[in-house]
């Protein structure tokens, strides 16, 4: 078990405990999210060349610790083979189009998700369509930093997590720093939600 694992868990549960905050804005209107999903990046190996990997995952409100940690580490092993994601097979589709056919269908594409017409096969798939994008760019030995929100998909949250600190108290701590479309939810709930997340982690038998 990580330090990270206990991130995404606190994270989900936060969202489903405040639900207002899985929310996103498409096509100029307010949406609710049923489920839970998560999306967070890895390198397949720690060397320059290595390229890096998204996994998204719905996070279930029954599953327990354990089958979470082994839910999401299973989804990791998936990324880091030599297996191709949905993803990365329609990628390499496109990319081999010319660079004007690759912008009218990403435009065409853009308009299809704001008119609310986008199929699920599309939509599941794809990382950034989720609830919040965890980074630990702590695993890397980096400090947290804010990350911009995407124009494409609908991820209203944006997570970095930075390095361990060991405190004095013998108590390990870590930064983590939001991004958020406050378009979804006022700023009060927000905190709320912020609230529940921290007393999870600073409280990790709640999870």
């Amino acid at each position: 078990m990580t330090l990270f694992q206990l991130v995404l868990r606190a994270i989900a549960r936060g969202l489903q405990d405040r639900p207002r905050m899985n929310r996103f804005v498409a096509g100029g209107r307010l949406w609710q999210r049923n489920d839970v999903w998560m999306t967070f990046s890895a390198k397949k190996r720690l060397d320059d060349q290595a390229p890096v990997v998204t996994v998204k995952r719905r996070f279930d409100p029954a599953e327990s610790l354990d089958e979470m940690i082994e839910g999401t580490l299973g989804r990791l092993r998936e990324g880091r083979s030599d297996k191709k994601s949905t993803s990365d097979l329609e990628m390499g589709a496109l990319l081999r189009l010319p660079p004007f056919v690759i912008r009218a269908v990403m435009w065409l594409v853009h308009r299809i998700d704001q008119l609310g017409l986008l199929p699920n096969a599309m939509i599941e798939p794809d990382p950034l369509f989720t609830s919040a994008f965890i980074a630990n760019l702590g695993s890397v030995g980096l400090e947290a930093a804010y990350h911009h929100l995407w124009e494409r998909g609908n991820c209203p949250i944006f997570c970095v997590v930075g390095r361990i600190h060991p405190g004095a108290d013998g108590r390990r701590r870590i930064v983590l720093k939001w991004t958020f479309d406050e378009r979804t939810e006022d700023g009060f709930y927000a905190a709320r939600a912020l609230d529940l997340v921290r007393e999870r982690l600073e409280n990790p038998e709640k999870l």
